[in-house]
């Protein structure tokens, strides 16, 4: 007799049942043969598309020659990347790692060892904001702060206070003895693709300068290239002093990295802090095939070009639906739609139509097509969404005259 047992993932996830074989550009084809256009990118992973023949060459080649070493030995390609990444940044130092959540446990700590560098050891405390997502470690999410991610953890760590983003009484009431640093997305990815405005970041910037705090800019979703600019908070015309990033960084690859200025990274000295598999042979190699094609002359025109087409057209679909979607939010190629009917049911529709999305707070449905998307497959992207809601709002309207 066969007793049947329990899946043997945690249940932490709840999958839709599709399986993906293979990725080309801008398409997922399942095993049954059905082709989606990705407009998830794995949640703007995968900045180059599927299976980009560059960064697929790279990581053949690399795996051909060197996987892991580890960081107790000189690692050339992590030294050749932390460079490049310099050299396009306000950064003098880089540490590499795995992931975003990383990359940010990375700036926390940097940031609270720079105090203690300083002989200032009380000072620990990073002022976020409401709405944020700064990743999954106990830390980042005591950083976020969103109830529904700390329940069931235990005491939330110390050391975070949040604040609204827009309220300037707030953030100057909340700055203390303690106070070691400000941290920020400058758009709010899971919170709702919220776009923090310019006039806000750069406050921010001043106010730091002020009071001797750090800045934090957490770009793990909207960096490299992602708002056709290479940091988002280039349009600001700010800097941070640190920085986390990952997601684009790997296109699909596990990497993430924390870059900060010298005087930020000053407390980072051997034994501080570390990684086994962070910036190994194959996430370098294919880590300098992504910037090989994002960093060439015309890549963020393209991303631009791609990003106003996109508005475009869905600002028509919202004029001519505002009973199903009200607004367009975000940036770049990181947008969203704010949804009157519930987002999920959205989303489902869009997957009818063979396209893929995904959800983030706020009701807000999230489209994040790869940064190399073509014209014609954006143009195919916008009429499965007009398709998708036209026929929603048909529903609706049916049902409403029952």
């Amino acid at each position: 007799m066969n007793i049947p047992t329990a899946q043997p993932l945690y249940d932490t996830f709840t999958r839709i049942s599709l399986r993906f074989k293979q990725g080309r550009g801008a398409w997922l084809i399942t095993d049954k043969g059905d082709r989606y256009l990705d407009f998830t990118s794995g949640i703007a992973v995968n900045a180059l598309g599927h299976a980009h023949p560059h960064l697929v060459e790279a990581l053949k080649d690399q795996a051909d020659r060197l996987w892991h070493v580890s960081n107790l030995f000189d690692n050339p390609l992590q030294t050749k990347m932390a460079e490049r990444l310099r050299s396009v940044s306000f950064a003098d130092k880089v540490f590499f790692a795995n992931s975003g959540a990383e990359a940010i446990e990375c700036a926390i700590k940097t940031a609270r060892r720079y105090y203690y560098m300083n002989n200032q050891p009380e000072c620990f405390r990073i002022i976020t904001f409401q709405g944020a997502f700064h990743g999954r470690t106990l830390a980042t999410l005591a950083a976020g702060g969103q109830k529904k991610h700390l329940e069931g953890f235990g005491p939330k760590v110390q050391g975070f206070t949040q604040i609204p983003v827009a309220d300037a009484t707030a953030l100057l009431s909340a700055i203390n003895q303690e106070t070691a640093a400000i941290m920020i997305e400058p758009i709010q990815g899971e919170g709702g693709v919220r776009l923090v405005p310019v006039e806000i970041l750069r406050f921010l910037r001043r106010i730091c300068n002020e009071k001797g705090l750090l800045l934090i800019f957490d770009e793990v979703q909207s960096g490299i290239g992602r708002t056709g600019k290479l940091f988002a908070h280039e349009w600001a015309g700010v800097s941070p002093d640190i920085m986390g990033i990952a997601k684009g960084i790997g296109g699909g690859f596990p990497l993430g990295a924390c870059l900060a200025t010298k005087d930020a990274a000053k407390g980072m000295l051997p034994g501080s802090h570390g990684t086994t598999f962070g910036g190994n042979p194959l996430a370098m190699a294919v880590g300098h095939a992504v910037l090989d094609i994002i960093l060439e002359p015309e890549f963020l025109s393209h991303v631009n070009r791609m990003a106003q087409m996109l508005k475009q057209g869905l600002s028509a679909i919202v004029d001519q639906y505002p009973h199903i979607v009200s607004s367009v939010e975000g940036l770049g190629l990181l947008t969203g739609l704010k949804c009157i009917m519930p987002n999920t049911e959205i989303i489902s529709a869009l997957r009818d139509e063979k396209l893929l999305a995904v959800e983030a707070g706020a009701n807000v449905v999230r489209i994040l097509p790869p940064l190399n998307i073509l014209e014609d497959e954006m143009c195919e992207g916008l009429h499965r969404i007009e398709k998708t809601i036209a026929r929603l709002a048909k529903k609706k309207c049916m049902k409403n005259s029952v």
